[in-house]
Order: structure tokens, then sequence, then C-alpha cells
């Protein structure tokens, strides 16, 4: 029998939280516990998770430290053997756990079970991410990760499910990183193990939604240490160009926030044949024009139409 420990972090989102609840409340297979993790909400947003009544929900308090340290507490106090995430923001259609448990039966000693997902505009509009070589009517074993996710991510931290034992293994989310603790922990497993990806879409992600970190400057955050991956990287063509589409996105930011040396040493890094032209093109673009265009992207998602600049 399969059994879910379900881990939500939770950072004022008190416009969202009942209707993410309701969302996991309302699944077809309901053999779960539902762990909430209160990272020092402070907009009642805990409180709106006491109005439930409901003997699966645990509810547990912490000082503000981020989503990293609240899915570590959530997984360490997990008591089932398969840890479902979901952000407090997101959306699971009713048969969402019965697809992850279907995809644990049938593929088992795999390290990442997905469900397909949706992105949710702020106008309403919605988009089902397509992955590079895979057929929206693949289910089973992913035969590239890093590659199927060149242009969105196959693991997603509201649609995917981890077997408890492979956090002993690999270890825990990074609270050292603020920026991309999630990807960080997908390329980790993907690394190790199998990736299973489901045909149905059974996930609802709010695109539009800023939370505090979306808001901070990029000079304020802690990215991810691609020294990290270093020798992983050298022995995996489909990880480095995967990587570097990372690297780029940052070496983008940081140029636009100015710090030109930090830009230089990711961009550097990048094989440049893993880039397109038009990014490179796009990197020694002046800055003020660079503003321009990722001021023009985020209207453009707003309205529905959502696109990479580093492919």
């Amino acid at each position: 029998m399969v059994y879910f420990s379900i881990v939500i972090p939770l950072f004022n989102k008190a416009a969202y939280i009942e209707n993410t609840l309701k969302s996991v409340l309302n699944q077809t297979y309901d053999n779960y516990e539902i762990i909430v993790v209160n990272d020092g909400c402070t907009d009642g947003s805990d409180t709106i998770v006491n109005n439930f009544k409901d003997y699966r929900i645990q509810l547990y308090n912490q000082e503000n430290q981020g989503a990293a340290v609240a899915r570590n507490f959530g997984i360490e106090n997990a008591k089932y053997d398969h840890i479902a995430f979901i952000d407090a923001d997101d959306i699971w259609m009713e048969d969402h756990l019965e697809t992850l448990k279907k995809l644990i039966e049938n593929f088992p000693n795999s390290g990442i079970y997905a469900s397909r997902y949706q992105l949710i505009f702020k106008n309403g509009k919605n988009y089902i991410p397509e992955f590079k070589d895979i057929p929206s009517n693949f289910c089973g074993i992913v035969p590239d990760y890093f590659s199927a996710s060149l242009n969105y991510a196959v693991a997603t931290s509201s649609s995917i499910s981890v077997p408890k034992y492979i956090f002993e293994k690999i270890g825990h989310f990074k609270s050292k990183i603020s920026s991309g603790q999630d990807s960080d922990m997908w390329i980790r497993v993907a690394s190790k193990f199998p990736v299973v990806i489901s045909n149905k879409v059974t996930a609802s992600y709010l695109h539009y939604i800023e939370n505090s970190l979306s808001k901070t400057p990029i000079l304020d955050k802690k990215i991810k240490d691609f020294n990290d991956y270093k020798q992983e990287e050298e022995i995996n063509p489909s990880l480095k160009k995967y990587l570097d589409i990372y690297r780029m996105e940052y070496a983008m930011q940081y140029k636009i926030a100015g710090d030109i040396q930090k830009s230089k040493k990711l961009y550097q890094n990048i094989l440049k044949e893993n880039i397109s032209l038009k990014s490179k093109f796009l990197y020694y673009l002046p800055q003020w024009i660079l503003i321009i265009l990722l001021k023009t992207k985020k209207h453009l998602r707003n309205k529905g139409f959502d696109f990479s600049i580093y492919q």
C-alpha cells in the first residue's frame, strides 16, 4: 500500500492556502498525512490552516528560515515512505495522488515520480509545458531528464513525489541556497536515480504569483554553487547543457543588476555551443536595453505568453 506524507512550506500565503488545502483534501486517493510548516507567517496564514478540522493536517511552527528548512522539517517528521510536495499557492486536481500512486506501483525503485502540470497566467489563460523529446502521451521512465527539461523542468515542487529513503542517500534541501533549492535537489536526484513521468496533467502552478524571494534583488540572493556539479557534468553532456542554461540566466540577471564581475564569471564557464545565438546576442546588449526587455517579458507573461530567452 502506498502512503503519502504531503509537505507544504507556508510563508504569507493567506490569499491562497485555503484553496491549496481544499485541493489536497479533495483527492480521490486518501492514504496520506498533511504536514504544513509555518515558516514564520505574519499574515494569518497559519490561522486559516487551523480553521480546517481534519485529523490528517498537522501544523508545525518555526521562525522564518526559508522553504528549504521548512521542507527538510517536513521530510524529517514524515511518517510515510513517499513525500509529495505542494507549494502553498498551487492546486492539485483530484486525481493527483492517484496518478502518482500508479507510477510508484508500475515503476518501483525510481527517484522522482512526476505528473504533468499546467501554468495559470494572470489573465486566466493556461499553458501545458512540453518537454523535449517526450510526447504528451508518454508515460514511463524519462530517457534523459536533463535534455527533456531544457525548456521546462519535468520536476517541479508541486507536481512530484520522492521516496523518503532517497533523501537519506542524496541529502536534504540546501538551506544555504536562497534561489533554486528545489532545482538543485531534482538535479541531485535525477543524476543518480530514474525519473518517471505520467501523461496526465494533475497540478496547476499559478505562474503570476510573486513570493518574497522573487521580489528580492539578485545581488541579495544566494544561488546554487555550480562547482557542486563539476564532476558530474564533466561526464554528462546533457547535465552540462542544462546547467549552462542556468548559468546564462544568472549571468543575465547579474548584468542587469550591475555586477559585471559575477556575470562574466558565469558566462565564461558556459560551453558556447550549449546556448543559442540569440542568447549570445542579448548578453552583449547594453544594460538599459536588457532592463526594457525584461520588463516586456514580464508584461507578456501576465498576458499569457511565456517563453525563454536562453534557448
